[in-house]
């Protein structure tokens, strides 16, 4: 409040000062008629003596004369007239002088507001990475995290079938722990139903079991896994996940986008912007980190101070509609608001292959979607109809095969 009332004074001492010029309508120590007064009257001085000494003839004197005895009695109306102001009238200057307070005050509050940071105490730069760094070590562990959240809602429209298959993986995974295969299995499906504490236990096990063989993919799935179960909260162990990930694959993007998202929640905008703007120059365009980045780039860019244009979006006209990632990302946002968009793309992405047809990877994209939805049906009348279409087309088979297996359908 201290802030606000010293800022508020200043403002309108400062107006004031304005103001009262602005009211008085003088310049220097006289109104400026009583100085063109002077100055005529030192005139007709000068032209007499220039009459004496016979510099001008007596006709063209007697003109110069009568021209500034002329601007003498304009001079002198305009001093009678004004008085001090110099003829200025006194409701314009009041005008401007309440138009400009108003402006001074009222325009450095809103600017403040507007960009500044109301309620905030004074933060150099120094302190501010203090609290940062404060704020990156001491955040709640994973456990802490999904500790708070409550339980994730079922996913709907699972078969009994698949019901029976998910109770008998599970079962078959508990009796033998250190089979990678089943371990696998597990981590993938439970991440498409939405059981992602269970799911990051899972792919936690297969990262252990490959031991020096993991690849950086190993890792970022299991980071993810983890986020999406803290309720896309980058915890202390999940971070420790996605720099293990970075040593073994420094460009890895998934990672990457992590670790901004990471720097924009303990308060270093700064860091997030120059990692999410790396990436979406890199693209492509319908990678699943991209479309997130899109949407908060411009509030993470004035959060760090930075004037940036958002680029337009490259690539085909056509979207090739949402993976089983992009899916799982849209887990950040809330339940309405999350279903309604990935239902949306899915179904944009459904109507343009019956429509138009598309390629094994679009038709792959969209089983996985279904399969990440929990819309097992649906995902098995695509997968088999994508059998029909690319029947011919042992490369796209393969493709179409990978897609069922992100969706659940294949064991």
């Amino acid at each position: 409040m201290t802030f606000w009332i010293i800022i508020t004074v200043l403002a309108l001492a400062v107006s004031g000062l304005m103001g009262l010029a602005l009211l008085r309508g003088r310049v220097g120590d006289e109104p400026p008629a009583a100085f063109d007064l002077r100055v005529y009257r030192a005139q007709l001085k000068e032209v007499d003596r220039d009459l004496a000494r016979g510099v001008v003839s007596a006709e063209d004197g007697e003109r110069t004369k009568a021209e500034i005895s002329r601007r003498i009695l304009a001079a002198d109306a305009q001093l009678r007239e004004g008085g001090e102001t110099g003829g200025q009238p006194a409701l314009a200057g009041k005008a401007l002088a309440v138009i400009c307070t108003l402006f001074l005050v009222g325009g450095a509050l809103w600017l403040y507001n507007d960009m500044g940071a109301p309620g905030y105490p004074d933060q150099g730069l120094e302190a501010r990475l203090t609290l940062a760094d404060e704020a990156r070590k001491n955040r709640p562990s994973q456990a802490e995290v999904e500790g708070r959240l409550p339980p994730s809602p079922a996913m709907g429209d699972v078969s009994p079938e698949y019901q029976e298959l998910m109770t008998k993986l599970r079962a078959a995974v508990a009796e033998r722990p250190d089979e990678l295969q089943g371990q696998q299995l597990l981590a993938r499906n439970e991440a498409a139903l939405g059981n992602f504490v269970a799911a990051h236990q899972a792919q936690a096990k297969v990262v252990e079991l490959k031991g020096d063989q993991v690849r950086a993919g190993d890792l970022t799935d299991l980071a993810d896994m983890m986020i999406l179960s803290a309720g896309g909260f980058v915890s202390p162990e999940a971070e420790r996940v996605l720099m293990r990930a970075l040593e073994l694959d420094p460009s890895n993007a998934v990672a990457r986008y992590y670790m901004g998202l990471m720097f924009a929640q303990v308060g270093r905008p700064d860091a997030t912007f120059r990692t999410w703007s790396r990436l979406l120059n890199e693209g492509p365009d319908d990678a699943p980190w991209i479309t997130p980045i899109r949407g908060q780039i411009m509030e993470v860019a004035r959060l760090a101070g930075v004037q940036y244009e958002l680029p337009p979006v490259g690539g085909t006209d056509a979207a090739p509609g949402p993976d089983a990632d992009q899916v799982r990302a849209a887990q950040e946002m809330s339940e309405e608001d999350r279903q309604e968009m990935i239902r949306g793309m899915v179904a944009g992405l459904a109507e343009r292959l019956a429509t138009d047809g598309g390629t094994p990877e679009e038709w792959a994209r969209l089983i996985s979607a279904y399969g990440v939805l929990g819309e097992m049906a649906q995902a098995q009348a695509i997968y088999q109809e994508a059998l029909t279409v690319f029947a011919e087309v042992p490369e796209a088979l393969q493709l179409i095969e990978a897609g069922a297996e992100n969706a659940g359908l294949r064991q």
